[in-house]
């Protein structure tokens, strides 16, 4: 047996400057950091040659073909794995809420598969073939900075070529200020998902939004440069909230009244920015906020679940290898 871990992420300031219509005409940029909650998939021999997938349904089938789940049909076809497998998939948080599940999960999934056939994989492989499968092949309406973050971990300066090419930077700063930011970071589940193929369907059908992701793109770079300077991390959260209301501008889905409510309720309790994650619509709402406004933070927003995290530093890894394989 083989089992990944893989983290979800948060994407601070960039999306949607991660897509081709975009990047292929200038270059993008996203600010996003891996957390440590996480995608987990075990691969391993099944007697016989059936397949059994099993995520939130189960399905059991004789050829790869048949397999519903079209990630997994996917990935199963591109590494020419015909035997029987059984493969299982658990997650800390639920898909649908902005957090690079799906991603996370073709990363994970391709990571297990290739240790599987005793394969040796770089992060930057992992993340090229997850691109492959999800935009490539199955033609979701997705960009590419859920699969390198995923496969890379740590927090990333990524950047998106006009050529296709995409370069991971880390943020280079002081273990202090990394631990700072998270202090001042705080989370919470809105209780609702979304689909974010429709959301950004529609964000590509705009063509008004050239210029805002140029704008979210420069805010990554001063977001990064904020923490590579180390001084005011205030700053970070004041450009969170420009870049949310940028954001907000992309497509008029992106929030809600609902959401929107939140937000200022937030802000007016002591949060100096945030934003809804992913796409947009529904999810987690992911704020800035000094520690000692926290607590009133809390009592405003008590018919939330609070989501704590921490900065994950490693992309997915392999965490077990059964016995037989040694």
């Amino acid at each position: 047996m083989i089992i990944t871990r893989t983290p979800f992420r948060i994407s601070f300031a960039g999306g949607g400057s991660d897509i081709e219509s975009f990047y292929s005409l200038e270059a993008g940029a996203v600010l996003s950091t891996a957390i440590n909650k996480y995608m987990y998939v075990s691969v391993m021999e099944r007697f016989g040659n059936t397949f059994r997938i099993s995520y939130s349904r189960t399905e059991l089938h004789d050829m790869v073909e048949q397999i519903e789940h079209p990630i997994v049909r996917q990935c199963l076809k591109q590494l020419n794995l015909r035997k029987g497998l059984e493969i299982v998939s658990m997650a800390d948080l639920p898909a649908a809420t902005g957090m690079g599940s799906s991603s996370s999960f073709t990363v994970g999934l391709l990571h297990a598969l290739h240790a599987f056939q005793s394969h040796v994989v770089s992060a930057e492989s992992l993340a090229a073939q997850a691109c492959s499968v999800e935009i490539d092949h199955l033609k979701e309406p997705i960009g590419k900075q859920d699969q390198y973050i995923a496969a890379y971990g740590g927090l990333q300066l990524i950047r998106f070529q006009p050529d296709g090419s995409v370069f991971v930077d880390p943020v280079i700063c002081r273990s202090e200020t990394k631990m700072e930011l998270n202090r001042r970071l705080i989370m919470f589940y809105t209780g609702r998902t979304r689909s974010a193929g429709e959301v950004l369907t529609r964000q590509r059908g705009n063509g008004r939004q050239a210029d805002p992701l140029r704008k979210m793109c420069e805010i990554a770079y001063q977001l990064r440069d904020v923490l590579t300077m180390g001084r005011d991390l205030n700053a970070f959260g004041e450009l969170l909230h420009k870049a949310w209301e940028i954001k907000k501008s992309l497509e008029s889905t992106i929030s809600n009244p609902r959401i929107d409510d939140y937000y200022e309720r937030a802000l007016r309790a002591g949060a100096l920015g945030g934003k809804l994650l992913g796409a947009g619509g529904d999810g987690f709402l992911l704020f800035f906020c000094e520690p000692h406004l926290q607590d009133r933070l809390r009592r405003e927003l008590t018919d939330l679940m609070e989501m704590p995290f921490l900065l994950e530093r490693e992309g997915s890894k392999v965490i077990h290898v059964g016995s037989d394989r040694w």
